[in-house]
């Protein structure tokens, strides 16, 4: 058979290292680049965590034996639930009014914003030990409060100094002191929904209480959060001003204890700082789920939780010997 023209085949041998040359090269190990200024930095911040570990542990200032007695006495637990009582009281009622300012602020009633402006304005200028100050002092103000018409007759009265008791006053005025915050920071998780959210839900003529329940507050939530635990967190430690208006609180309870046996002054302020430590732990780790609920939709993936990272890092440590052995 006749090869067509203009063919050639050609039957010479290939040069010698013709075809190793088209291979490609050997695989190689690929050395990590040296960071020495990463790892000085780490042996530096080792060194310090270990001196400052072994200051707590070695310091017999700190009367580790007088902390571990007082930890979980009675009275420190007894102060703790009233802790967390304010707090909670005063975190629900709080934000409820911080809601209701921030609309306030949001309406188009000029009163409404003046009256929510200067609230906000007055709360956030007065320190909260002035407020508490003041509300525990009220019934020198005002021994009787009535309601009634303005000017005229009152529809009925009582006594105020009967119905403020320690427990009123401090919640009454954590609350309205974390209003004034919490307004703020609903105002500005409102105003970070996007604007098409607001038009898309007029355009189903939906109403505005609709709107706000079900489309804009859960995607304001996604901003509150964060910065509402911050406050919830600053609220916690706030709870130990109480202690002036009469309220044994946690740390109200370990001053009182300190006042009969001075020497246990530090492990109680120890105990103190310990079980603050341990609510504000637990807040934030209730932020990170909330958070984590309401990304949903708005993240491609859900921040993985600490027990997803643990396996993740284990997973990590465990291809990273085998290689290492493969070696």
């Amino acid at each position: 058979m006749s090869e067509p023209p203009g063919a050639a085949v050609s039957l010479a041998p290939a040069p010698p290292g013709a075809d190793t040359a088209a291979k490609p090269p050997a695989a190689q190990r690929v050395l990590p680049l040296r960071r020495p200024g990463r790892w000085i930095a780490t042996a530096v911040v080792l060194v310090l965590v270990a001196q400052f570990v072994h200051g707590l542990v070695s310091n017999p200032f700190y009367q580790w034996d007088r902390f571990a007695y007082w930890f979980l006495r009675p009275t420190i637990l007894d102060g703790l639930l009233i802790t967390l009582e304010v707090t909670a009281l005063s975190a629900v009622l709080g934000l409820l009014g911080g809601i209701v300012l921030a609309l306030a602020r949001l309406s188009k009633s000029p009163v409404l914003r003046a009256v929510s402006w200067t609230y906000v304005w007055a709360l956030r200028s007065t320190p909260l030990i002035v407020v508490l100050i003041l509300l525990y002092n009220f019934s020198a103000l005002y021994k009787t409060l009535s309601v009634g018409v303005p000017f005229g007759p009152a529809f009925f009265s009582f006594d105020e100094s009967k119905l403020a008791t320690d427990m009123v006053v401090a919640v009454v005025g954590l609350s309205l002191n974390e209003a004034a915050y919490a307004a703020e920071v609903v105002r500005g998780g409102i105003l970070s929904v996007d604007q098409g959210q607001h038009e898309a839900a007029a355009a189903l003529g939906l109403p505005k209480g609709h709107q706000f329940r079900r489309i804009v507050f859960p995607q304001a939530l996604r901003s509150i959060t964060p910065n509402y635990v911050n406050q919830l967190i600053g609220l916690v430690k706030s709870t130990s001003l109480v202690f002036y208006v009469s309220l044994l609180d946690l740390f109200g309870s370990a001053q009182a204890m300190g006042s009969t046996y001075p020497g246990d002054i530090v492990p109680l302020l120890l105990v103190v700082t310990v079980w603050y430590l341990i609510l504000t732990s637990l807040v934030s780790v209730v932020q990170f789920y909330v958070e984590r609920y309401y990304a949903r939709g708005a993240t491609r993936a859900l921040p993985p939780t600490p027990l997803q990272k643990l396996r993740t890092g284990l997973a990590d440590l465990r291809a990273r010997a085998r290689r290492e052995a493969a070696v």
